[in-house]
C-alpha cells in the first residue's frame, strides 16, 4: 500500500501548508510517520493573533467522475456521489440543516473523504485524532485540507499541537480502513466493546407519550415471549422538562422508582434515555443557572436557533457549557445518580451535537467545541462508571472517539423505504467502525406498522406505512442483522403480529460482525451468523423484482435464514445458484456442508 510520502503528484501536497489568512508571524511545524502527520502551529511573532483555521495539505486534478464518501461532522451527516457532484446521504446536512459555517464556493467534508479513482485504486484522506479541532476537506477547483481552529486566539510564543492527518492508498479498502480504525484506536482507545447490548425501547411504539402502565406492557410481553432481550430502556418523554431529569411527565405520576423496580424485578436491566448537554425553556436548570450555558454577546444563554438547528421538540433549546467546571459537577452527579438510585447502566445519550455548537461564548474562552464537548462526556462518563454501556445518538462523530461505548451510525428508523433503504446506505457506509471505534447502533428493529404516537421529530414521518410481511419489512430485518450491532426492537410488544416476532427472534443475539461489502452498491454482503455459520445477503435496492446470481462453494448448500414468500431459490450447476428476490426485499442465504443437508 502506498502512503502519503510516496504518492506521485498530482493527488496530495503536503508543502502547501499554511495559516489562514497566511499570516507570516505563524509557521507551522510538521513530523512524518509513514502515512500519518502530525502539525504545530506557533506564533512567534510579537501580538495575539486570531487563527480561523489551518491549511495541511492540497490535492487536485481528481477525476471529475471519480465515486466519492465523505463524513459529516455530525452523524446524521454523510455524503456520496462522485467528485464534481456530490449528495447528502439523508436529510441533515452540516451546512443547510445544522449552519455549520462552510467556505463559500466549495464542499466541505469532516474527518474522512474516500475517493475510488479506479478500478482497484483508492484513496483515502483521513483524520485519526479528534482531540481539540475538527478537520475538514474541501472540495473547489482544488481540494484542501484544512484544520478547523476556530478563530482562537494564539499568544506569542504560544504552540498548538493539530490534529493526526493521514493519506492511505492502495487496491483494498477493507485494508485501508483497517489502517485508518487502528491509528484512530491508538489515539483514542475505545470504551469496553466487549458486550453488544439486546433490548427493547418506548420510543418508536409510544414517542413522547409514553406512560409507566407502556413500560409496565412491554416488560410483560417480553417475559410471556421468553424474549432474549437484556434491557428495558425509557426513551424521551419521561421527564417533565427536557433539561430537568428528576422531574417526572404526567405518564409517571409516581416517578421511575416503581417502573424500575418491576423492570429488575423481572430479570432485567433498566436503560435511559438523556439528553444531558440541553435545556429547554422553562426548565429549572436554565432559570437557576443561566451561567451554566453557552452566552450570547450579552452573556445571556444563547439560543440554539441564533446558530443552528433549534432542536426537534420544545425548542429552541440552550446548550450547557462543558467547559463550565460547575457544569461538570452537574453532568457527573447526573450519571452518578442513575446509576446508584436506579441502577441503570446503559444510558442513551441524545441530542450530544448540541455539546459542541458552534458559536456563543464560553467560560474557558481558550477552549474549543471539541474541547468542551469531550470534557462534558469525560464528566458524564466518570458517573456512570466503567460498568456502564454509553450510547451517542445525535452527536458530533470524531468528537465522540473514546467517550462512547456504542454510536448510532444512521438516522431515525421510519417504516416505510424511503427511510429504511437510506438508513442502510448509510449504515454500511460505517461498518468498519463497529467494534473498532464503539459498537455500531443501527437504530431500532421495526417490524409491527402499527404506530401510535412517536418519532415526533423523525423527517420521514410515521404516514405511508408498508403493510406487515412485505418485502421492505425484510430488509430492513436484514440490515439490523447486516450490522452485527445493538439489536433493539421498537414494536410494542403487547401486540407485534406473530411472523413479525418471528422475524425478531432471528435477529437475537446479534451476530457480533458486521457484514463486509465490496464496492459502494451495497448489493451482496458478507457475513457469519452469531454461531459462526457462513451468510450471504443479497440486497434489491430495485422497485421490480430481480433474479441474481451468485456463486457459491460448490462443497456448500444454501438455505435461507428465514421465510420469505418473495425469496426462492434455484441450483444452475457449478455452484452458481440464482435466487429470486422482491422488490425491495433481501434474501439473506446460510451456507452450510452439503453432508449437512
Amino acid at each position: 500500500m502506498e502512503t502519503a510520502r510516496n504518492i506521485a503528484s498530482p493527488w496530495v501536497e503536503r508543502s502547501g501548508c499554511q495559516v489562514l489568512p497566511g499570516s507570516a508571524p505563524l509557521v507551522i511545524d510538521e513530523k512524518l510517520d509513514g502515512a500519518w502527520s502530525r502539525s504545530s502551529v506557533r506564533n512567534i511573532g510579537t501580538a495575539p493573533m486570531h487563527v480561523p483555521g489551518v491549511r495541511l495539505a492540497t490535492f487536485g486534478l481528481l477525476p471529475a467522475d471519480a465515486p466519492i464518501y465523505g463524513e459529516g461532522f455530525q452523524m446524521l451527516s454523510q455524503y456520496r456521489g462522485t467528485v464534481s457532484a456530490s449528495v447528502c446521504l439523508g436529510w441533515e446536512t452540516d451546512h443547510g440543516h445544522y449552519k455549520i459555517p462552510q467556505t463559500t464556493g466549495g464542499r466541505t467534508f469532516y474527518n474522512l473523504l474516500h475517493v475510488r479513482l479506479g478500478p482497484g485504486d483508492h484513496l483515502l484522506l483521513a483524520f485519526a485524532s479528534c482531540h481539540r479541532f475538527s478537520g475538514e476537506f474541501r472540495l473547489g477547483e482544488r481540494g484542501e485540507v484544512w484544520m478547523d481552529t476556530e478563530g482562537l486566539v494564539l499568544q506569542p510564543g504560544e504552540t498548538w499541537d493539530l490534529e493526526e492527518f493521514g493519506v492511505l492508498r492502495g487496491s483494498d479498502p477493507a485494508a485501508l480502513y483497517a489502517e485508518l480504525a487502528a491509528r484512530l484506536a491508538q489515539n483514542h482507545p475505545p470504551r469496553d466493546l466487549s458486550r453488544i447490548p439486546t433490548g427493547w425501547c418506548s420510543w418508536y411504539a409510544f414517542g413522547s407519550k409514553v406512560t409507566d402502565a407502556d413500560i409496565a406492557s412491554n416488560l410483560e410481553a417480553i417475559q410471556r415471549l421468553k424474549l432474549p432481550l437484556s434491557f428495558v430502556q425509557i426513551d424521551d418523554g419521561f421527564q417533565a422538562k427536557t433539561g430537568d431529569w428528576f422531574r417526572w411527565s404526567d405518564g409517571f405520576p409516581q416517578g421511575l422508582e416503581p417502573v424500575i423496580r418491576r423492570i429488575r424485578d423481572a430479570g432485567l436491566e433498566p436503560a435511559i434515555w438523556l439528553a444531558p448537554f440541553i435545556a429547554e425553556e422553562g426548565s429549572e436548570v436554565l432559570r437557576d443557572h443561566p451561567d451554566w450555558f453557552v452566552a450570547d454577546d450579552q452573556g445571556l444563554p444563547l439560543a440554539s436557533d441564533k446558530v443552528t438547528f433549534g432542536g426537534w421538540h420544545s425548542a429552541p433549546w440552550y446548550a450547557l457549557d462543558g467547559t463550565h467546571p460547575e457544569v461538570l459537577r452537574h453532568l457527573e452527579a447526573l450519571a452518578r445518580t442513575y446509576r446508584e438510585r436506579f441502577g441503570c447502566r446503559y444510558f442513551k445519550l441524545d441530542a450530544n451535537f448540541w455539546g459542541a455548537m458552534h458559536g456563543g461564548k464560553r467560560h474557558d474562552r481558550k477552549a474549543t467545541r471539541i474541547e468542551a464537548y469531550r470534557r462534558g462526556m469525560a464528566a458524564f462518563n466518570r458517573g456512570a462508571g466503567g460498568g456502564s454501556f454509553v450510547l451517542g445518538c445525535n452527536a458530533p462523530m470524531w468528537p465522540s472517539l473514546g467517550l462512547v461505548n456504542g454510536m448510532r451510525v444512521s438516522n431515525d428508523i421510519s417504516r416505510k423505504w424511503a427511510s429504511i433503504s437510506t438508513l442502510a446506505r448509510q449504515q454500511f457506509h460505517r461498518h468498519w467502525q463497529h467494534r473498532h471505534l464503539w459498537i455500531n447502533d443501527p437504530d431500532c428493529i421495526c417490524l409491527d406498522h402499527g404506530k401510535r404516537g412517536g418519532g415526533a421529530h423523525d423527517s420521514q414521518g410515521a404516514t405511508n406505512l408498508p403493510p406487515a410481511n412485505s418485502a421492505e419489512f425484510h430488509f430492513h430485518a436484514a440490515v439490523i442483522l447486516a450490522s452485527g450491532g445493538t439489536a433493539i426492537s421498537g414494536d410494542d410488544l403487547a401486540r407485534i403480529p406473530p411472523d413479525m416476532l418471528a422475524l425478531l427472534r432471528k435477529l437475537l443475539p446479534p451476530a457480533g460482525g458486521a457484514a463486509v461489502f465490496d464496492g459502494f452498491d451495497f448489493c451482496e454482503g458478507r457475513m457469519q451468523s452469531a454461531d459462526g455459520q457462513e451468510m450471504r445477503l443479497l440486497f434489491n435496492w430495485d422497485d421490480a423484482e430481480c433474479e441474481r446470481r451468485v456463486l457459491l462453494p460448490r462443497d456448500h448448500q444454501p438455505y435461507l435464514y428465514w421465510w420469505d414468500p418473495g425469496v426462492s431459490l434455484s441450483p444452475e450447476g457449478r455452484g452458481t445458484w440464482c435466487v429470486s428476490i422482491p422488490a425491495h426485499g433481501c434474501a439473506v442465504l446460510v451456507l452450510r456442508p452439503a453432508k449437512e443437508s
